[in-house]
C-alpha cells in the first residue's frame, strides 16, 4: 500500500455496515481521502467521502471504471454481492489491494452447499445432517425422516430465504411448496436438520494465515419484539465486554473459532488462495456441541457495527495488511466495554412503504463517544434525506454493562421515533435482560442443566 498522506481508499457498499466501515478508515492516523462506491447516494457515504459513484453492485465494468479514475491504494468490500460478482478477482487483476475474497472463494457464501461439502471433505467438525435436491425427487420422504427440519435456497438471500419447520411452515404441504419454488427459481434446495439451541455469530479477520476473532455477537433476525414476525436482515445485536456471550461456555468459543481455523486452511488447500477479508461464521451452541448454520464471506449486518466501535488499530493499515498477506505486523486490540446495536427501521418494515418520506437524524459527529449512528439504506437528494423499504440505520450504545449499552441506544432509538412522528419504529428488547435471561435459560434447557445463571451480561 500508499503509505503516504494521500492513501486512497475505495469502499464499496450500500448499508450501515459499509458506513461503519468508513467511520473506522475515518479514525485512522493515516487520514485516508475516502470515496464510496454504493447503489445510491446513501447519507453515511455522502458525509464521509470526497465522492460517491453509484452503480450497480454487481457490475463489474463500472467497478473498474471508478478504479480506473482515482487509483484507490486499497479498496474494502462491504456486502456480498460484489465479492459474489468477482470484484476482488478484478482488483487483483489489476494489482489494487483489496479487503475481501476471490469470487470463488466467496462460495463460503454464494453456496451453502459449496459450504457444507467443503466441511465434510476436509473431516471439519460442525455439520448438521442436510441433503441437497435438483428435484422433488426423495424431497417429501427426507423431511418426514428428520422430523424437524429447515429449508434453505442454496444461494445469496440477504438472510431472509431460509425456513424453519414449526415456525414458518406449518405443514409438510407447506414446506414441500415452498421448497419447490426454491427449486422453479434456484434449481436446487438444501434440507437440513433443525438444532435446537441458540445461535451466535463470529467475525474473523484473517490475511488467509494469521486471525483476528472478533468479539462474538448475537443478532435478532425477526422483525418484532420477542423474535415475532418475519425474517429480516437484523434488527439488532449486542455484544459483551468478556467478548463471549452469557448463554456460552468457553469449550464452546474456542470449538468454533478451531472450525473457522480448520476451513481457512482447508480453502487455501483447496483453491491454491489465501483467503483475505472476515470470513464470519453463524454459528449454534447445541446439546452435541457448536454447529455451523452458515458462513459469510464478509462483515456481518448489524454485527460489523458491534465490534468495529470497539477495535483499537489502524483499520486502513490493518485492511492493508490483510490484502497482501501481512497482518500479522499489525498491532490491535478491542476495548472490553459492551455494545448494543438497534436498527431504526421504517413503520411498515418489512413490508414496503407507501411512498418515500423525509427522516430527520441527529448529526453524528455531534454525538458522545458512547453513542454511534450508522446509515443504512436512505437516499441523500440535496440536503434532504429520504427514507426507502429497507432499514433506515443503527444506533449503537457503548458501556461497561450490557445494561449501560442498552440504555444508551434505546434513548437514542426512542428519540428519534419521537423526532419523525412515528415513520419509523425499533426493537425495544435488544439487549434488554429478560431477552438475555431467556436464552440464557433455554441454553441450559439445552443441555440439561439446571436454571440458576444470571443474564445480565459483561
Amino acid at each position: 500500500m500508499n503509505r503516504t498522506a494521500s492513501t486512497t481508499v475505495l469502499v464499496v457498499g450500500k448499508d450501515a455496515r459499509t458506513d461503519a466501515i468508513a467511520d473506522a478508515c475515518r479514525r485512522s492516523p493515516q487520514e485516508p481521502e475516502l470515496y464510496g462506491f454504493a447503489d445510491m447516494r446513501t447519507p453515511g457515504l455522502v458525509q464521509k467521502c470526497r465522492e460517491v459513484f453509484t452503480g450497480s453492485l454487481a457490475d463489474v465494468d463500472r467497478l473498474v471504471e471508478i478504479v480506473g479514475q482515482i487509483r484507490p491504494d486499497l479498496v474494502i468490500i462491504g456486502p456480498e454481492e460484489p465479492l459474489s460478482a468477482g470484484y476482488a478477482d478484478a482488483l487483483r487483476a489489476r494489482e489494487i489491494p483489496v479487503f475481501g475474497p476471490s469470487r470463488r472463494l466467496a462460495q463460503i457464501e454464494s453456496s451453502k452447499s459449496w459450504a457444507r461439502q467443503l466441511l465434510e471433505r476436509h473431516d471439519i467438525p460442525g455439520n448438521p445432517e442436510y441433503r441437497l435436491f435438483d428435484s422433488t425427487a426423495g424431497l417429501e420422504r427426507y423431511m418426514e425422516d428428520l422430523g424437524s427440519f429447515v429449508v434453505k435456497p442454496d444461494g445469496l438471500t440477504a438472510g431472509k430465504g431460509v425456513r424453519v419447520y414449526g415456525e414458518h411452515l406449518h405443514s409438510i404441504r407447506e414446506a414441500l411448496s415452498y421448497a419447490e419454488t426454491v427449486l422453479r427459481s434456484d434449481g436446487k434446495v438444501q434440507i437440513e436438520e433443525r438444532l435446537e439451541g441458540e445461535e451466535f455469530s463470529m467475525q474473523t479477520i484473517t490475511d488467509g494465515e494469521s486471525v483476528i476473532h472478533c468479539p462474538l455477537v448475537q443478532d435478532h433476525k425477526r422483525a418484532f419484539e420477542g423474535d415475532r414476525g418475519p425474517n429480516t436482515g437484523g434488527m439488532g445485536s449486542y455484544s459483551c465486554a468478556d467478548f463471549s456471550l452469557p448463554f456460552l461456555e468457553a469449550d464452546e468459543v474456542y470449538h468454533a473459532q478451531s472450525i473457522t481455523e480448520r476451513v481457512i486452511n482447508a480453502l487455501a488447500t483447496e483453491t491454491g488462495e489465501a483467503y483475505r477479508g472476515v470470513l464470519y461464521g453463524g454459528f449454534m451452541a447445541t446439546c452435541d456441541g457448536v454447529r455451523l448454520i452458515e458462513y459469510n464471506s464478509r462483515f456481518g449486518d448489524p454485527e460489523a457495527m458491534n465490534i468495529l466501535p470497539l477495535l483499537s488499530a489502524d483499520f486502513v493499515e490493518l485492511c492493508g495488511a490483510a490484502a497482501i498477506g501481512e497482518l500479522a505486523r499489525v498491532d490491535w486490540s478491542f476495548e472490553r466495554k459492551a455494545t448494543v446495536c438497534k436498527y431504526v427501521v421504517p413503520s411498515a418494515y418489512p413490508g414496503t412503504s407507501a411512498a418515500p418520506e423525509r427522516i430527520t437524524v441527529p448529526d453524528s459527529d455531534t454525538l458522545p463517544a458512547d453513542l454511534k449512528w450508522y446509515w443504512a439504506a436512505c437516499r441523500q437528494d440535496a440536503g434532504d434525506v429520504f427514507l426507502t423499504s429497507s432499514r433506515s440505520g443503527a444506533f449503537v450504545g457503548i458501556g461497561e454493562s450490557l445494561e449501560e449499552a442498552e440504555g444508551i441506544a434505546e434513548a437514542a432509538a426512542l428519540d428519534l421515533e419521537e423526532t419523525n412522528g412515528g415513520r419509523v419504529r425499533h426493537r425495544s428488547d435488544i439487549g434488554r435482560p429478560e431477552v438475555i435471561g431467556r436464552r440464557v435459560s433455554h441454553m441450559k434447557s439445552v443441555r440439561g442443566t439446571p436454571v440458576h445463571a444470571s443474564a445480565s451480561g459483561n
